[in-house]
């Protein structure tokens, strides 16, 4: 038996699926860490004081990085929607069925993101009394206690613009790896450069952005494991060829 096989046999590979359970799990252990070490403070106080965040209005943070950005995601989305039918450049050599699971996971993502900032009691750092506000420093876990801020901080909304894209990742991964992994690291760019504009100016925590990028990633690999497996359940439906055709 040949080296290669006893060893696959001793140690099987793990699927593709297994292997981002367990990314997607032990990003989560390390999220829960990160939530429970204070750590939110300590980068809050970088940035900003009992006189508030110097570079709130910066235009670099506030202009370049936020406000001129704040449509591009709904551009690109409405782009991958359109590109369900009149696909362009690379979306050509995407399958239908992965185009439409493209479209489908950004948005999806942009969403639930916004959903959850819709409902939440968790205030932006620059409310809390430590940086000239009113509100107290309360746990995004602590549900139903309120702050005394005005709320709806959690998660980091504007790194959605960026993070939400990482669908990309999965729906190119079957059939151009190279480009996958362009939208995977073009996507994660983009969501930590607008989670720290963001953090500079005294609109989210870390761990906001932090939670924005799992619950992006976790959406798009959810999504592309139905699509997978709705595509595997239809090969297999599909009736064999006729001998001598």
């Amino acid at each position: 038996m040949p080296k290669a096989t006893m060893s696959n046999q001793l140690f099987p590979v793990p699927s593709p699926r297994t292997h981002f359970l367990r990314w997607t799990l032990g990003s989560l252990l390390l999220l829960l860490i990160w939530d429970f070490s204070s750590l939110d403070l300590v980068m809050a106080h970088w940035f900003g004081s009992t006189n508030g965040f110097a570079l709130e209005s910066h235009w670099l943070w506030r202009n370049l990085l936020h406000d001129d950005v704040r449509l591009w995601p709904w551009v690109l989305e409405l782009y991958l929607l359109v590109g369900m039918f009149l696909p362009l450049g690379s979306l050509k050599r995407l399958p239908m069925v992965r185009r439409v699971q493209l479209a489908l996971t950004t948005l999806v993502a942009l969403l639930i993101v916004s959903t959850i900032k819709l409902y939440s009691h968790t205030s932006c750092p620059w409310d809390l009394q430590d940086f000239g506000g009113v509100a107290t420093h309360v746990s995004h876990w602590a549900w139903g206690i309120r702050d005394g801020g005005t709320g709806g901080c959690f998660p980091a909304g504007h790194a959605s613009a960026g993070f939400a894209f990482m669908g990309g990742f999965f729906a190119f991964r079957h059939v151009l790896p190279h480009t996958a992994r362009r939208w995977l690291a073009g996507a994660m760019l983009a969501g930590f450069v607008f989670g720290l504009a963001q953090q500079v100016r005294g609109a989210h925590y870390m761990s906001h952005t932090l939670w924005t990028a799992w619950l992006c990633w976790t959406v798009a690999a959810g999504v592309d494991a139905a699509v997978s497996q709705l595509i595997a359940r239809n090969l297999s439906r599909a009736p064999a060829p006729a001998p001598g055709f």
